[in-house]
């Protein structure tokens, strides 16, 4: 969900400015108004907490600028404060701690300008974990793929709101893969040697086949979830999920080897869930011109200074589980045809490396394997069968490094 609340923010800002447009006109935002957005959650989970602080941008900056410089901390109502330290794009907590069961939290800021902010207090939610995943070959919405379910149950009946986060990792195999690859050398020119009769050689470039020396036929590729995925259970007479939490298409390329996914599920209280819910549906709204149009909303984080001052994001502390399930294509579609790969062009392309007119393209070979838009396939003699780079080479868009997780 990374850089989601911060686009929401964005849109918040544009619909309060733009909700009384009737008529086409160009936008120009000499009323922006900068506000603090804030991302943070506190979980169960010993480890170091962290905390995202940014400010709202403008439509012609690229993205959120990060709040520098700010002091960050959460106490609980036993006296405990843990401070936390600037890393790269958020604040982490110095030391590892974890949320516990009917302790009260806090949020604190103090910008480096020297404004304050707090949050309300909360309390960490019930503890319900995963019990476990699910994939199954289904159709949804007329499509034929996997559907991921995640299921988990209650028996206080208390948990009620959920939010999902998930990571996916899979497995990729170039199609048109060779252990040999092709470079171009320089061969520095040679003056002529009368007295052993052979004449002068200008320099050149020559295509030089060696093996390759590194992993290029095997990699693995890993996204995050970035959409914000919702539940609650107010309409059944049990607090039991079994939960739609990704469809993938049997036609996408991500789950043609080996694909694992890894659910984290997060209780929320009512107040968290409303306003995860306001900045999911803001998203789907279509337009800042849209009939939808709820204006500013807030979440629980207020300043000190001035209560009016506009803050978006919420502080909540939610209890987390959770599980992760591998499989591969052929368990749930033996025998069927792979999906397509993610390169649709993989022909073969044949060069033959000689100067003049055709067939000779040496010069269009030359430049496709300096460019590395093509890769060795097969070769003989000055004949050279080439393809797209993503064809026979995945470390061209994945990554040929093997997770510490993966099990094959």
């Amino acid at each position: 969900m990374k850089n989601f609340i911060y686009k929401i923010s964005l849109f918040v800002i544009l619909a309060v400015a733009a909700s009384s447009c009737t008529e086409q006109y160009v936008f120009q935002n000499n009323d922006f108004e900068s506000a603090l957005v804030v991302e943070g959650t506190i979980t169960n989970e010993l480890k170091n907490q962290t905390i995202r602080l940014s400010q709202v941008y403008e439509l012609e900056e690229t993205g959120p600028k990060l709040e520098k410089g700010a002091n960050v901390s959460v106490s609980d109502d036993q006296g405990n404060e843990y401070q936390f330290e600037e890393k790269d794009t958020l604040y982490a907590s110095i030391t590892p701690f974890k949320a516990e069961p009917g302790r009260k939290y806090q949020l604190k800021i103090r910008t480096s300008a020297g404004k304050n902010y707090t949050s309300d207090e909360q309390v960490l939610t019930t503890e319900t974990k995963i019990d476990n995943l699910t994939a199954t070959v289904e159709n949804v919405k007329g499509e034929r793929g996997v559907q991921i379910n995640v299921n988990s149950y209650d028996p206080s009946n208390t948990s009620k709101y959920y939010r999902y986060e998930y990571v996916e990792t899979y497995k990729i195999e170039s199609p048109l893969w060779s252990p040999f690859e092709t470079s171009i050398v320089n061969v520095p020119a040679v003056p002529a040697n009368p007295e052993l009769g052979t004449p002068a050689m200008p320099a050149r470039e020559d295509i030089l086949v060696s093996l390759r020396t590194k992993e290029t036929k095997t990699c693995f590729s890993t996204k995050k979830s970035d959409e914000i995925i919702l539940n609650n259970t107010n309409s059944l007479s049990e607090d039991k999920v079994n939960f739609p939490v990704r469809f993938i298409s049997n036609q996408n390329y991500i789950i043609t080897h080996r694909y694992t996914i890894f659910v984290k599920q997060y209780v929320q209280n009512l107040a968290a869930y409303t306003y995860y819910k306001t900045l999911r549906d803001l998203s789907s709204s279509g337009s800042v011109l849209s009939p939808k149009q709820p204006g500013f909303f807030y979440g629980n984080i207020k300043s000190v200074e001035n209560p009016t001052e506009k803050v978006i994001g919420f502080f909540e502390v939610s209890s987390v589980s959770s599980d992760r399930i591998f499989f591969n294509y052929a368990d749930l579609f033996p025998k069927e045809p792979l999906p397509p790969y993610y390169e649709s062009d993989c022909n073969v392309r044949q060069f033959v490396d000689c100067l003049g007119d055709p067939p000779c393209n040496g010069t269009q070979l030359r430049s496709a394997i300096l460019s590395r838009y093509l890769v060795h396939l097969s070769s003989s003699g000055s004949s050279y069968s080439m393809v797209k780079a993503a064809c026979g080479d995945c470390t061209t868009f994945s990554s040929n490094i093997v997770p510490p997780f993966w099990i094959d």
